[in-house]
């Protein structure tokens, strides 16, 4: 093997896990950054940025689902590359790539025909009141249009980590950013395309991203290579991309259910403001999660690798030190949002109805954030090794068996204040069942370690 996969098992963990793990958290932050810019310009467009912003906020749940299909193929295709890589087996990691980009494609394509197909039941499922669908089939029938490009990108950045290569990773997250983050106000204001052009400047992005790591699995600075031969369907091997990557991907479906649940419980109960301000909380909870979620990009690629080199120490190490990452992020995250709430708001709007709104949201939604790195390392520990049934489990106990029963509940008992208060009471369940189950894996690994 090269030297540049021998270091995952030679280099000290600390210095492999900032390696690995700046460029991630760097290119995840500007990456939010522009999701962030594109709320910040419509929810600043004159007259109608109020109802603008909810109706975006009305589609994410379909956005959502999206990005569920990016996490099982390129988290799942991802692990497999690392694990095969980690037992001295290139030639069975460029098969995995293959797999994983001809499924993504295809996935990317079927899933646009549907969302552009059923696009106005959708989105009157999703709850759309008379001013805010007009802006949510907007932005939809563009957006859709870039899932084919989304996905594939997604995944084969999940696949360049996964080669040891975190700084064109990192690249491949910037470059689509700033690229959105510039024909934002182009689009929007200097050819006067409103919402419209947030659509185009985001798939735009997208495209280009997915061009750029096409473009580095063929070339000379790619340890493993995407050869034609690969490119296809091999049922195995998608059963094992979609296996380990079920955890993820029923994560971000029951991710999209619950945006559905809150959006329509607080339409029901406090409107179309309500809405909109999950939306802004939304926005600013993901901006500060996506430092844990370069973390967790980082820290995969050490984990498989090492699990499947059976150097388990290494594991453990990678492991706490990544959680000890984490915890510190939202920590932070939780300070800044309670102390300067309304500074973060006004980012967003100078309504002052949407500011009040939000405020409160906030401030009950992020009750537990502190807590919430742990959680999400856990899961991507499990399913870095190759434990698939643990991280589904850790998938679904927050979004499925925990929050989805506190919504219904505790909004029918407390109006909107119950909708916010269920989660801090989900994250509150959900991590003590997480610290059962990982200190009982600790004591597992620590057993095979002193077996070898």
């Amino acid at each position: 093997m090269s030297e540049k996969y021998q270091k995952l098992s030679r280099e000290p963990v600390k210095k492999l896990l900032l390696e690995f793990s700046l460029p991630a958290i760097i290119g995840m932050l500007v990456n939010a950054l522009y999701n962030v810019v594109d709320r910040i310009y419509i929810g600043s467009m004159k007259d109608i940025g109020a109802d603008a912003i909810a109706g975006v906020g009305i589609v994410f749940p379909v956005m959502i689902v999206s990005l569920g299909f990016s996490l099982l193929i390129g988290l799942g295709g991802a692990t497999n590359i690392s694990l095969s890589l980690g037992k001295g087996e290139r030639e069975t990691a460029e098969k995995y790539l293959g797999n994983l980009f001809f499924i993504s494609l295809i996935t990317g394509v079927i899933l646009s025909f549907f969302t552009i197909y059923f696009m106005d039941s959708y989105i009157d499922i999703l709850g759309a009141s008379i001013k805010t669908k007009p802006f949510a089939e907007e932005y939809l029938k563009i957006v859709a249009c870039g899932f084919p490009a989304f996905i594939t990108g997604y995944s084969l950045n999940a696949g360049i980590r996964s080669d040891g290569n975190p700084k064109i990773s990192m690249i491949t997250l910037l470059l689509g950013a700033v690229i959105n983050i510039i024909l934002d106000p182009i689009l929007m204001f200097g050819l006067d395309l409103g919402i419209k052009g947030a659509g185009i400047a985001t798939i735009t992005s997208q495209i280009i991203s997915a061009l750029w790591c096409l473009g580095y699995f063929l070339s000379k600075y790619s340890g493993i290579k995407l050869r034609l031969k690969n490119i296809g369907f091999n049922y195995n091997r998608v059963k094992s991309i979609f296996l380990i990557g079920a955890g993820p991907f029923i994560l971000q479906i029951g991710s999209s259910f619950v945006t559905f649940l809150f959006n329509n419980s607080l339409l029901k109960y406090g409107g179309d403001l309500q809405v909109g301000a999950m939306t802004i909380v939304n926005s600013v909870v993901t901006f500060i999660l996506m430092p844990i979620f370069g973390i967790n990009q980082g820290v995969q690629p050490i984990l498989g690798y090492n699990y499947g080199a059976k150097s388990y120490k290494r594991v453990k190490e990678a492991f706490i030190l990544a959680i000890k990452g984490a915890t510190l992020i939202s920590t932070v995250g939780f300070i800044l949002i309670h102390l300067f709430p309304t500074q973060i708001i006004g980012i967003f709007t100078h309504k002052p109805e949407l500011i009040k709104a939000t405020e409160k949201g906030m401030t009950i939604f992020t009750l537990m954030l502190p807590v919430v790195g742990f959680q999400t390392i856990a899961t991507i520990y499990f399913q870095a090794i190759g434990k698939p049934k643990t991280t589904i489990f850790l998938s679904m106990i927050r979004q499925v068996i925990f929050l989805i029963p506190f919504i219904i509940v505790l909004s029918r008992i407390y109006g909107v204040n119950g909708v916010w208060i269920a989660v801090p009471c989900a994250d509150f369940c959900s991590i003590i069942v997480t610290l059962i189950l990982t200190k009982k894996e600790m004591k597992i690994l620590k057993n095979i370690e002193e077996l070898k």
